[in-house]
């Protein structure tokens, strides 16, 4: 009994040895520096490694599938980006709802929780876009798939608390991912994010134009905008030799005309979406009395009559394509131009994209996720500003929501941020972000009032600017 004792006690030692000495040899074999850990990642590849003080800033490819219904159908190469902190510190996870920027940059969430950021750019911006393109792959769900899955390969190097961020349409994109994967984010901030829920009632933007700023300022730009259709002759004389020398062309819109009015009626609202109320006195104040210049100067600062061209709808066809499928688009109308001057009003998706490229609308899509949102949204946060038209659409909270808030920052345009918050809405924000983020000093966690960035800021680093799409491109 004693020697059988013995040997079940040697057998026990052993095996513990050779245990201890597998975990020792796989702790040996884990690779110890960051880009190793990242490019040991099934399907993540390094395109190039940008130096930054205090991070480290790759820019990576990862294979996704094209259908994640169907994986077994063929994958792509999706462009992403890791400013790289440090492990044990939050990640937050951005996307502009559009391409990727390869320049190191830290979104207003990273800054106040001073960790990690992925940034992901959409399915079907190229060069993240499959080869040959089934555009009936590029939908919210799919979208938010790539996000899920890019999370699941980075989870386990960055295993603290992770946040979902973006702005305009990337605000909505984190907003898509949260409805489809609850459970991989620990909170979420979205700015100025449209929630067009449905997409043929859109009189709230026409509400908003009525309103927006002063009676002085609108007067200045209804007049311009009325100017510039009034003189439509002449000015696309001008167009056409802008075209000429710049060689654009009109085939996807159908026509320069169809472009010209389209950007004209931009004008408007381009303007509240990337100005503020104080650059009012750069619009010309006596529109029917300015030269021709004059009106298209203004129109071409604000609008940019490239928009419309083939040249410049290609970039954002992934865009307009899922704003005729899934979005919507809104439309608005204009009270102060006679109808005599408006030929084709706000023009829908379908004239953005190519006609190769079948669209087919579907209204339950936007309705789902508002549904969602005012149901089931948790540890959500909703940041618009007062002068933003894609404010006028906006997510709002139902009695199902839990710890989840909408702000509004006076005054402010499609640039609105937590810091342009009113100082008691700011350090709200401040403090929820950080208690989401796991990083909330017991301070901050008794008293929201403290609640303050983490991290020192950086001009070059931080982008408290907006990205500046053409626009009616959110």
């Amino acid at each position: 009994m004693r020697k059988a004792l013995r040997w079940l006690l040697a057998l026990m030692v052993l095996i513990g040895t050779v245990g201890t000495a597998g975990t020792a040899t796989a702790a040996q074999q884990e690779p110890s520096d960051i880009k190793d850990r990242l490019l040991a990642i099934p399907g993540m590849s390094l395109i190039e490694e940008k130096p930054y003080t205090g991070y480290r800033f790759f820019v990576l490819n990862y294979t996704q599938p094209t259908d994640h219904r169907h994986p077994d159908q063929g994958t792509f190469q999706q462009r992403i980006t890791v400013l790289h902190k440090d492990v044990s510190r939050p990640t937050v996870f951005y996307t502009g709802g559009y391409s990727v920027s390869t320049t190191p940059s830290r979104r207003e969430p990273t800054q106040i929780v001073d960790g990690n950021q992925v940034s992901m750019e959409y399915r079907f911006f190229t060069p993240s876009r499959p080869a040959p393109a089934d555009w009936s792959k590029l939908d919210i769900w799919q979208a938010a798939s790539d996000q899920h899955r890019i999370y699941e390969a980075l989870k386990p190097i960055y295993g603290a608390n992770w946040l979902a961020t973006g702005g305009s349409k990337g605000g909505m994109t984190a907003t898509y991912y949260k409805r489809f994967y609850p459970r991989d984010m620990d909170g979420v901030v979205a700015y100025v994010a449209p929630n067009d829920v449905v997409d043929k009632e859109d009189s709230a933007y026409d509400r908003f134009f009525a309103q927006v700023g002063t009676k002085e300022c609108r007067d200045r730009l209804n007049a311009v905008q009325r100017e510039g259709l009034v003189r439509r002759k002449p000015l696309e004389k001008k167009y056409q030799a802008y075209a000429a020398d710049n060689g654009y062309t009109f085939d996807t819109i159908g026509g320069l005309d169809r472009a010209y009015e389209a950007t004209v009626l931009d004008y408007v609202w381009g303007f509240w979406q990337y100005s503020l109320l104080s650059d009012c006195g750069t619009i010309p104040a006596d529109a029917k009395h300015a030269t021709d210049d004059a009106i298209w100067n203004s129109i071409e600062t604000i609008s940019g009559f490239s928009a419309y061209t083939d040249q410049g709808l290609e970039p954002y066809t992934p865009y307009y394509y899922q704003a005729g499928t899934q979005l919507g688009a809104p439309t608005i109308h204009f009270p102060t131009i006679e109808k005599k001057y408006i030929r084709y009003g706000y023009q829908p998706p379908r004239n953005y994209v190519p006609r190769a490229i079948p669209m087919k609308f579907q209204p339950s899509a936007m309705r789902d996720v508002d549904t969602w949102v005012r149901q089931h949204a948790d540890q959500m946060m909703f940041v618009y500003g007062q002068n933003d038209p894609w404010g006028s659409e906006r997510f709002r909270l139902g009695a199902g929501a839990h710890d989840s808030y909408v702000f509004t920052a006076p005054g402010m345009n499609h640039g609105a941020n937590v810091a342009g918050l009113v100082s008691e809405e700011k350090s709200l924000a401040t403090a929820r972000i950080l208690d989401w983020a796991g990083v909330a000093s017991p301070a901050v966690t008794s008293n929201p009032s403290v609640a303050k960035p983490l991290a020192t800021y950086d001009a070059k680093l931080d982008r408290r600017d907006m990205t500046r799409e053409p626009t009616l491109r959110p």
